[in-house]
């Protein structure tokens, strides 16, 4: 799928603009979820939150696989979501690379601090004048038995003061870190992804609060020993 819809993405974007451009991403990551169901994995993605369209997003998850981003792109596709990825991911990567360098996304390195608040910034900025969403992981790395790592709140930091009329959504990923259990191969079989869309948050100004308020609606659902 990443080789076929490489130069599918690249024809959407040189040819018909931003919006065909996204709408190959989107299927991309929909084949990408349908792919992982000869493997037996089931997705439940619950969404029953009045989420308006037309303004900036900040959406927070728990972080347990590179499988979290799939159902994200392809369940908040109206959304446009955007994500703080690592430096590493932007190269070499069929599909991926291009989305992330040139769909709106931004490349941090996590070994420079400096770099990275100034890339977190910009997409802030970036969602705030075209209302569109960020997608941010704040544990950093990824869980990989599924109990969430504390919050490194620097960067949702960013993004709220640089998306100030921002909603936040915080959003629970549970069993993602099953389909790589023992690696990247072989895959786990049989995993129940499972993603809940909680309530959006304003950000009223205390943002240290509101950042606590975030990391206990999402820790709350996370279940390891499903």
């Amino acid at each position: 799928m990443l080789l076929i819809f490489h130069p599918i993405q690249w024809i959407c974007f040189n040819l018909f603009g931003y919006n065909a451009h996204k709408g190959s991403v989107a299927i991309l990551n929909r084949f990408l979820m349908l792919s992982t169901n000869f493997l037996g994995t089931r997705y439940s993605f619950v969404n029953n939150q009045n989420i308006p369209i037309g303004k900036p997003l900040i959406i927070v998850c728990n972080h347990q696989s590179m499988y979290d981003i799939p159902p994200i792109i392809w369940h908040m596709r109206k959304y446009h979501p955007k994500f703080v990825s690592k430096k590493e991911l932007g190269k070499g990567i069929p599909s991926v690379s291009y989305n992330l360098k040139h769909g709106g996304s931004v490349l941090i390195d996590r070994k420079d601090g400096k770099q990275a608040i100034m890339e977190i910034g910009k997409l802030g900025s970036y969602i705030e004048k075209h209302n569109r969403s960020a997608v941010i992981f704040p544990e950093g790395t990824r869980s990989r038995d599924g109990n969430p790592k504390p919050f490194k709140p620097m960067g949702l930091k960013i993004l709220l003061k640089k998306a100030p009329s921002a909603l936040v959504v915080p959003i629970t990923i549970n069993n993602s870190w099953k389909l790589l259990r023992y690696g990247k191969f072989p895959m786990g079989i049989g995993a129940y992804l499972k993603f809940k869309v909680h309530s959006p948050l304003e950000n009223n100004g205390n943002v240290d609060e509101l950042i606590t308020k975030i990391e206990e609606q999402i820790t709350k659902d996370i279940i390891v020993n499903e």
